[in-house]
């Protein structure tokens, strides 16, 4: 059902135009599918984007061609060409036109049906665009242009859900996330990337079907929610997720913390503070990627940073305790570093993301006592070392948990990370603090100790670095006479 240009804004019109004559690709393809005598429509995230003027250099369509008939076209069209997911119906295929690359995958017309146990569809390959577009997720995705016929295609009302930012579903809601229940984290990432509020109806069905979210794979449940934290602006998603009821069942330790006061009983619970502190995170993330000494304008989101902003206070609900009538968290840090690898190993994250999220949490309050002018070079050291390859990220969550309303507070801690900060880089200049190791290695503490190699290497190795951490440089020659003396006195 083609909809009269008139239902287009200027703007939207002006959108279709640009999309189709943006690369000769669109114009080629549509000749040699049409020559074919099959249907071609751009569709999906191409469209929606196209609409709001962020379109990006992948393109999908839908055709009525069948797999192999796509696959013989789309050769003739480019010799970069996959059939990965040909069973799916999906042929890929790239081209590099005035040096920007367009990869481009079109799939046969679906008409898939889905079991109530599973959320992998039983594929079949349908004979229209009417019966594609119900089937996908939300209207605003369920928009086509027939690149051939030059025409737009909205039956299910995507221009208007797209001009009021809402999300619906082409089908009953119910029947949309019983098909597919990923569909319903999904709505909450496109709340978070798109900025649009989902439809109540949505709402309503997803906070009665959460418990079909079972069904899904961690893996996708992951990749989802990873997509979701790495938007520019996570919150909104985050407060759908929690809203529905979804978070209890794929990050339970996300709503468990809307039910604390912080210790200082202010306005904000354990739960807006982490939102808070994810926020700015973000802010500073982005404030301090640089390329060539100036902002970079291809900054890539930090996942890590994310999560562990995140989850940093996981912890308090299971640390909260009465101390004098103060309501206190300690050990919060340990405990929420080790609830967070339980979570995430759940989410099957890799162990590089689990093991630096979980350190984060762990080192997150170790700058606090610094404000006081408390830490020596000493401490310097061992917060570096401690950090590890880490520090950039340790630097960024311990800033952005801050979160006072006290001006004057907020300013001294901000004050005094600079100062722990520069103390870091003057160190750094004269030991090269990201390479701390004792000033011996294995090999030179044999030899002056007279030993093969064994337990006691280790020990010694240990006593080393402790005392370069203490002390800084002391020189092969000054190291060797330490270590002579600890070695006296572990065997009188």
């Amino acid at each position: 059902m083609s909809i009269p240009s008139t239902d287009l804004s200027s703007a939207q019109r002006r959108a279709v135009t640009d999309l189709l004559h943006v690369t000769p690709l669109v114009e080629e393809l549509a000749e040699l599918f049409s020559k074919a005598d099959e249907q071609l429509y751009l569709v999906g995230g191409s469209v929606r984007d196209a609409l709001l003027g962020r379109l990006g250099h992948d393109l999908d369509f839908t055709t009525s061609a069948d797999p192999d008939r796509t696959e013989e076209l789309m050769r003739q069209f480019s010799k970069a060409v996959w059939a990965i997911g040909k069973e799916f119906g999906t042929i890929g295929a790239s081209r590099t036109v005035k040096g920007r690359e367009w990869v481009v995958e079109i799939t046969t017309f679906r008409a898939d049906s889905y079991s109530p146990e599973s959320r992998k569809p039983v594929v079949a390959f349908g004979d229209n665009l009417h019966d594609d577009l119900i089937r996908r997720d939300f209207t605003v995705n369920a928009m086509a242009i027939d690149v051939i016929g030059r025409s737009f295609v909205d039956p299910y009302g995507g221009v208007k859900d797209l001009a009021d930012k809402v999300l619906r579903t082409p089908s009953p809601p119910q029947v949309s996330f019983s098909d597919d229940p990923l569909r319903m984290m999904r709505a909450c990432r496109f709340c978070a990337q798109l900025g649009f509020v989902i439809d109540p109806a949505c709402l309503e069905a997803m906070a009665q079907m959460r418990e079909r979210i079972a069904i899904v794979s961690p893996e996708r449940v992951r990749d989802e929610l990873s997509k979701l934290l790495c938007t520019d602006l996570p919150r909104a998603g985050l407060n759908a997720l929690v809203d529905t009821g979804l978070a209890e069942l794929v990050l339970p330790e996300l709503p468990a913390m809307r039910l604390e006061r912080d210790e200082h009983f202010r306005h904000k619970d354990v739960y807006e503070h982490s939102l808070t502190v994810l926020d700015q995170a973000i802010a500073l993330e982005k404030a301090r990627d640089f390329k060539d000494g100036r902002p970079n304008p291809h900054h890539e989101p930090d996942l890590v940073v994310r999560l562990a902003a995140l989850l940093h206070d996981i912890g308090k609900p299971a640390t909260r305790a009465l101390d004098g009538g103060k309501v206190t968290f300690h050990h919060h840090d340990v405990v929420g570093a080790r609830m967070a690898k339980r979570r995430l190993k759940a989410l099957h994250y890799p162990k590089a993301v689990i093991d630096a999220v979980c350190l984060l949490i762990e080192q997150h309050l170790r700058f606090h006592g610094y404000g006081e002018g408390e830490w020596t070079d000493s401490a310097v050291r061992r917060y570096v070392r401690d950090a590890g390859d880490q520090l950039e990220r340790l630097h960024i969550l311990t800033r952005s948990d801050c979160t006072t309303r006290n001006v004057r507070k907020a300013e001294r801690l901000r004050r005094a990370y600079d100062e722990l900060e520069a103390r870091i880089d003057e160190l750094s200049a004269r030991e090269e603090l990201d390479a701390i190791r004792p000033d011996l290695d294995g090999n030179q503490i044999m030899a002056v100790l007279g030993l093969a190699p064994g337990r006691e290497v280790g020990e010694a190795y240990r006593y080393l670095l402790n005392l370069r951490l203490e002390r800084g440089p002391l020189g092969p020659e000054a190291a060797a006479e330490e270590l002579r003396r600890w070695w006296d006195r572990q065997h009188r």
